[in-house]
């Protein structure tokens, strides 16, 4: 955003140099991006009467002028009376006309910002001497008019240096946006004068205009809008909406100073109509915009209605693109259609052009949520939008349209033809209010600065900004104006005192009050548990970008049309949100493999999402923390994969403390919730032990083989998921692992193998076991040895390793063999388990 010092100079002194101004708006205020110093551009450039305008001799286009400069240029050639003589191009050169001329040696301020500056010099032009040009317009950086030569229309002495004429000895400060943000006031330059002034610590005072919540204007004396009705069918989008018509209106260039301040500030001077809007926008932050009367009129009445869009309305805007608007999005529109998209842009169908003789000026005021919404999806980013996506304060309509019109009078002639129409919420006063109410004590503000103001010094910093305060029997009262909308407890007083004085300013000390820590944060703690028990078992983590190339989610089996579409990717190799780790982890397995390493697994903690149908896609993703493992070996091994990485799930849920059990999936739903291509066959969903509804806490497998074939993994791969969000993980379901001191007597080793039917589980049989061996009130260890199975056969053994003693004698071998019985006769009974 560019601000024209010279224009904050209206509202308030500056007594610092633009070096020191600088300085303290960075301190106070925020970050300042870039200073240009307009008066440099015009040096040189002076105004002069054309004394005389001939033919040139030699070209049918040019004329042949002497110029009156009054001596101001030297070094340049003069004829007798002293007169110089420049050749022009332009069809509006005449005789007794003042213009700006630009002598040989000054630069033309248009070419300002590009690679070469443009340096004039006297040269001859079809035999004839022409010392430097009469400039446009546009080569002055005025606008973009470059029909003919500015003619200069007020009473100034020819040699006055241009840049007096049209406050162009200015500074331009461009601020970064960022810096206003929860400022609505902070966007116009009247909001910018007031924090310049209070940051120079000195009184600022708003115009009387603009501190009136009413005004005569508002009401005809003939009363009635006998050519105006405003009907607001979404309230709860335009809290308020203001309109009146004008007439008598004639389309025309804006004054040059007129033309001069928006371009400084970056706004291209269109006419005008749109230039006084535009001016309005930019002194204080209000957006406001005028239809033409007769384009949205129906037997000379304009009828404004305020709804959403119908089903598949079509629209085109003042830029000339065509638009479906949104469901929700504003529009301003007449009985037969939209013409405009409320807090965004115009309609083409409603543009005020140069056959325009009467507007409808609107000023009014929408939900900021919604023009954010509406700009977003239609990739719209106007300066209506930085304003209105700021939430821009109701009660500052009435002040901005009543000068606009007072505008309109004085420089277009124009007449207001009917009452101001004002549709607003009554039941929260909105036309009338002025702020929040605020008590405060010196203490509260000392404690929290570490400062000594006394109340006296605190009232002083408020005012001066107007946000009016004054020292009451017990605290400081504090009434904030209007604008200030993000002013709403203590401590916003608090960081606007030490804004406003300057932190810089205040004590290095600590803060006189209790400091209360953080809480701890339970994700965290667990991710680092994870990653360290993952590490100790010799485990390998890797970060990866969350955003990954379409066909890698399709290598995953994974639906590119699930996952989120980046619309400004930096690269195509980053063009979707993904929807799961594992294409990111599959990715890095093929890479390690080939750098020769053969055994490995990988694993990262992150994200995922869940994307909403199309019809909800204003909803933010759910988003859910996963923890994602893949092992792989070139080696050749017993067993599957899926045992492998079993063991790496056991020793991370021990060590957390978490109780579980595995079951065989009994659909394929899961397959797709957990966005990852198990095999069906030869995976496992793993439960938390102990939970009443089912408890699902993650999934462990070996992967699709058409996975396998398009990641070039190797063949004894398998992968496992956890979801970190369930109550599963909280700290207050899982076991304390104690220390238990090892036992002095001597334990004894005992394998077993049992028979089962072939769907009988692993993880069952083992939980089974486990249960017995814990009521034996023994020193226990269960050590799988591995599943064994015939192809063809209906049963297979699984055999274990049972490692028994006690912490007060040495088990004798009887009973050993008695609780090894025990187990087979209990597995017989509950799986149909044989001893072999």
């Amino acid at each position: 955003m560019k601000i024209s010092l010279n224009w904050v100079r209206q509202f308030t002194d500056i007594d610092v140099t633009t070096d020191e101004l600088v300085k303290l708006a960075t301190e106070r205020l925020g970050g300042i991006e870039g200073v240009t110093d307009l008066a440099k551009q015009y040096d040189g450039i002076v105004v002069a009467k054309v004394v005389s305008c001939e033919k040139h001799p030699n070209a049918d286009k040019l004329s042949l002028c002497k110029v009156d400069d009054g001596g101001a240029v030297k070094d340049v050639e003069r004829d007798e009376n002293g007169y110089v003589q420049v050749v022009c191009g332009a069809p509006n050169v005449r005789e007794g006309l003042l213009v700006a001329w630009i002598p040989p040696g000054a630069i033309v301020p248009a070419s300002y910002g590009e690679k070469e500056l443009f340096v004039l010099e006297a040269r001859d032009l079809r035999g004839q001497l022409s010392n430097g040009m009469l400039a446009s317009s546009r080569e002055l950086g005025i606008n973009d008019d470059h029909e003919g030569i500015l003619e200069i229309e007020e009473d100034v002495q020819p040699g006055t240096p241009f840049k007096n004429l049209y406050d162009l000895d200015d500074t331009i400060l461009e601020i970064e946006n960022k810096m206003f943000t929860h400022r609505p006031d902070g966007f116009g330059h009247l909001g910018v004068a007031r924090e310049i002034a209070g940051i120079q610590h000195k009184a600022f005072t708003s115009p009387s205009w603009y501190q009136k919540m009413e005004n005569g204007k508002w009401k005809m004396e003939n009363g009635g809008n006998n050519n105006l009705s405003v009907d607001n069918q979404i309230p709860d989008l335009c809290p308020r909406y203001m309109a009146v018509v004008l007439d008598n209106l004639k389309i025309a260039p804006s004054p040059i100073w007129l033309q001069s301040y928006l371009k400084r500030v970056g706004i291209r001077p269109i006419n005008n109509v749109v230039d006084i809007t535009n001016y309005m926008m930019a002194l204080t932050a209000q957006p406001l915009h005028a239809f033409d009367f007769d384009k949205v009129a129906k037997n000379g009445k304009a009828e404004i209605v305020i709804r959403k869009p119908r089903d598949g309305e079509k629209m085109i805007l003042l830029d000339g693109k065509e638009i479906t608007p949104h469901k929700d999005a504003v529009l301003i529109c007449n009985p037969d259609s939209p013409i405009a998209l409320g807090g965004v842009m115009g309609g083409g169908n409603s543009e005020v052009d140069e056959n325009t003789t009467r507007v409808v000026l609107e000023c009014a005021t929408f939900d900021m949520y919604n023009i954010r919404k509406t700009s977003m999806i239609h990739g719209i980013f106007t300066d209506a939008v930085t304003r209105f996506t700021k939430g821009q304060p109701k009660a500052r309509l009435a002040p901005v349209i009543t000068e606009a019109i007072s505008m309109f009078e004085e420089l277009v002639g124009a007449k207001q033809a009917g009452s101001v129409i004002d549709i607003a919420d009554e039941t929260n006063d909105i036309r009338h209010k002025t702020g929040g109410f605020i008590e405060i004590e010196a203490k509260f503000i000392n404690d929290r600065l570490g400062s000594k103001f006394t109340s006296e010094e605190i009232v002083t910093l408020l005012n001066n900004v107007e946000i009016k305060a004054h020292i009451a029997s017990g605290p400081i009262e504090v009434r904030t104006p209007f604008w200030r909308t993000d002013l709403e407890i203590k401590e916003d007083i608090v960081e606007e005192i030490g804004r406003l004085y300057g932190f810089n300013q205040l004590p290095k000390v600590l803060p006189l009050r209790n400091i209360q820590p953080v809480a701890p944060e339970p994700l965290r703690a667990l991710k680092s548990e994870i990653r360290h028990s993952l590490a100790r078992a010799g485990a390998n983590e890797v970060l990866s970008y969350s955003f990954v190339h379409g066909n890698l989610l399709k290598k995953a089996e994974q639906d590119p049309k699930r996952a989120f579409a980046i619309r400004n990717a930096l690269s195509p190799d980053l063009e979707y949100y993904r929807l799961s780790i594992l294409p990111s982890l599959l990715d890095k397995v093929y890479t390690n493999v080939r750098s020769g390493i053969d055994e490995f697994v990988l694993f990262e903690i992150g994200k995922s999402h869940v994307r909403y149908p199309d019809d909800e896609l204003d909803r933010l993703p759910d988003e859910y923390h996963q923890l994602e493992m893949v092992y792989t070996s070139t080696k050749s091994k017993k067993g599957a994969p899926y045992y492998q990485m079993l063991k790496y799930v056991d020793t991370l849920l021990s060590d957390l403390g978490i109780e579980y059990r595995i079951e065989k999936p009994e659909d394929t739903s899961f397959k797709t919730q957990s966005e990852m291509p198990f095999d069906m066959s030869r995976s496992a969903r793993i439960f938390y032990k102990n939970s009443e509804d089912g408890g699902l806490i993650g999934v462990v497998g070996e992967l699709e083989q058409s996975v396998i074939n398009a990641f070039k993994l190797p063949e004894y791969s398998a992968a496992a998921l956890f979801a970190l969000d369930g109550p599963s993980f909280y700290p207050e379901n899982r076991i304390n692992n104690v220390y238990i001191p090892l036992s002095k007597y001597e334990s004894s080793k005992q394998d077993i193998t049992l028979k089962v039917a072939s769907d009988i589980t692993f993880a069952n049989l083992r939980s089974l076991l486990e249960s017995e061996l814990t009521e034996s009130g023994y020193n226990w260890d269960l050590m799988s040895l591995g599943v064994f199975q015939k192809e063809g056969e209906s049963t297979k053994n699984i055999s274990f390793r049972i490692t028994l003693g006690s912490n007060e004698r040495t088990l004798v071998t009887d009973e050993v063999t008695k609780l090894i019985d025990s187990l087979s006769w209990r597995a017989h009974e509950e799986l149909g388990a044989e001893k072999i």
